[in-house]
């Protein structure tokens, strides 16, 4: 799959709503970085608490839960509603539904 966002893009962000399967995410993974990637499903990390399966728009390129495994739910920062520059429009999520900002 051809990835929805580039890198320099700005986006808008929900820090109050958790994700839903097919969301596009902003996430801290294990090594501190902050990335951005989608949601696929709830899962349970190794210590047991509830984490989220997150994955990479095109699977060769960069770090995602196929490497590093679940990312614990309190590390899933905030959820994307729309990019806002260059070409303002709203994120869509993997089957297509119309995430509205």
């Amino acid at each position: 799959m051809r990835p929805g966002l580039s890198p320099g893009d700005l986006l808008l962000v929900d820090y109050r709503r958790g994700p839903r399967p097919g969301d596009v995410v902003v996430a801290r993974l294990a090594d501190g970085t902050v990335a951005v990637k989608r949601a696929v499903e709830p899962r349970t990390t190794a210590s047991g608490r509830a984490g989220w399966w997150l994955l990479s728009d095109d699977p060769a390129v960069g770090v995602d839960s196929r490497h590093r495994g679940p990312v614990p739910q309190d590390d899933v920062l905030a959820v994307v509603r729309a990019r806002a520059w260059p070409r303002p429009r709203a994120v869509r999520g993997r089957r297509g539904a119309r995430r509205t900002v």
